[in-house]
């Protein structure tokens, strides 16, 4: 059985005020699903941007404006928002507590485009389940 606790999960700094992690994916050994976990700093936010699958965001901890296409909408603890796929989307934490964020994909692999790179030269498309890209990732923000 594949287990993972979601208050003792390492989050990688990716960008400003923003921590992520990827605990359950494809190279994981999952089948037809992947999650991710993330955290914003208040005032921080996922910048906009799109996957290739469906996703669910479940807010664990504080409130956020989460922006799915052309609607803007406010969600807070224990809400959950429906992402479908190649829809643009983004979250900013507009609380005074960090956000925290589990969100749920309905695929193992999943390509996601944003719309700018976290910082100059950066990527701007990131490949949920794919050992290579997520193991130089993680050399670019831990260091040696």
């Amino acid at each position: 059985m594949f287990t993972f606790d979601l208050d003792d999960h390492e989050l990688i700094p990716t960008g400003p005020g923003l921590r992520v992690s990827f605990p359950a994916h494809s190279a994981t050994g999952t089948a037809s699903t992947a999650t991710v976990l993330f955290e914003l700093d208040p005032g921080a936010e996922l910048p906009l941007h799109t996957d290739s699958a469906e996703e669910l965001l479940i807010v664990v901890q504080g409130t956020g404006e989460a922006r799915v296409g052309d609607e803007v909408g406010r969600i807070g603890k224990h809400e959950v928002a429906l992402v479908p796929p190649m829809a643009p989307h983004g979250l900013r934490n507009i609380g005074a507590d960090v956000l925290r964020v589990f969100g749920t994909f309905s695929a193992s692999t999943v390509v996601s485009t944003f719309d700018q790179p976290f910082e100059p030269g950066g990527p701007q498309v990131f490949v949920v389940g794919s050992p290579v890209q997520m193991a130089a990732r993680l050399e670019e923000t831990v260091p040696a």
